[in-house]
């Protein structure tokens, strides 16, 4: 069986809205112990990301430029090009997008483009890993059951 995103994803998504300061980003993110938060506007039938805020862009655009995270919107920091995932897609195909563009997190959607969760690497890490060990423990039962019965 094909496992989807929409499966895999994280569905409790924290998002932010543009005209957010970064110090109510910050507070969100230590709140909630994220790295990220997604950017969404509200659309037809519910919010549509339009970007991803990380708690890196906060220290190198924001903190380490000098300036004060409680007079800056998020709107201002945020790079509006945001890459997402269809909640549809197989998890091969995203780890490839995922490493094409270069990303750790992707917001994930519906057919409509409305946000449904978010997916990062920790999310694809475990689904591996836990494949991977399922395989080992194939390989183990199978080498006990030939010792047993071929005694």
């Amino acid at each position: 069986m094909r496992n989807t995103i929409g499966q895999l994803c994280n569905r409790g998504v924290i998002t932010i809205g543009a005209g957010a300061t970064i110090a109510e980003a910050a507070r969100l993110m230590r709140e909630h112990h994220i790295g990220a938060l997604v950017v969404a506007e509200d659309g037809p039938g519910g919010r549509v990301p339009v970007g991803m805020l990380t708690d890196r862009d906060i220290v190198v655009e924001v903190v380490a430029a000098g300036l004060a995270p409680p007079s800056i919107k998020v709107g201002e920091v945020v790079q509006r090009a945001v890459f997402s995932v269809s909640e549809d897609e197989g998890s091969e195909d995203t780890i490839r997008l995922m490493a094409i563009k270069g990303v750790r997190r992707m917001p994930v959607i519906d057919s409509g483009g409305r946000l449904v969760g978010i997916v990062t690497l920790d999310d694809i890490l475990r689904h591996v890993i836990g494949s991977l060990t399922a395989l080992g423990d194939l390989a183990e039962r199978e080498r006990r059951f030939e010792a047993h019965t071929r005694r």
